[in-house]
């Protein structure tokens, strides 16, 4: 199944710091799942200035339950980073990164 997962930052003045400090942790926890076709796209919303302040990934788990316990676990969620996370159903129709048949 693919979903789709916006996931806002807090506001907080303590916001960007909670981010840059656990965004390595992040992206070497990541890695493994853009190796195992979990993860097909991400990447960071932006604020009028170019700042981070949430993500967007576009998924494929096997379930939601699945897509849960990653989330659970991901160190945006347990570092306090991830405040507002909307995961919603997706299916992917095109993209220019899609095998040719």
């Amino acid at each position: 199944m693919q979903f789709v997962v916006m996931a806002r930052d807090g506001s907080d003045p303590d916001a960007v710091a909670r981010r840059q400090a656990v965004r390595p942790t992040h992206l070497d926890g990541i890695q493994p799942l853009v190796d195992a076709g979990h993860i097909l796209a991400g990447g960071a919303m932006l604020d009028d200035d170019g700042n981070m302040r949430g993500s967007v990934l576009l998924v494929e788990f096997p379930s939601r339950v699945e897509l849960d316990v990653w989330l659970d676990h991901d160190p945006y969620v347990t570092g306090g980073v991830w405040k507002q996370i909307e995961v919603v159903p997706f299916r992917v129709a095109v993209g220019s990164w899609m095998p040719q048949s």
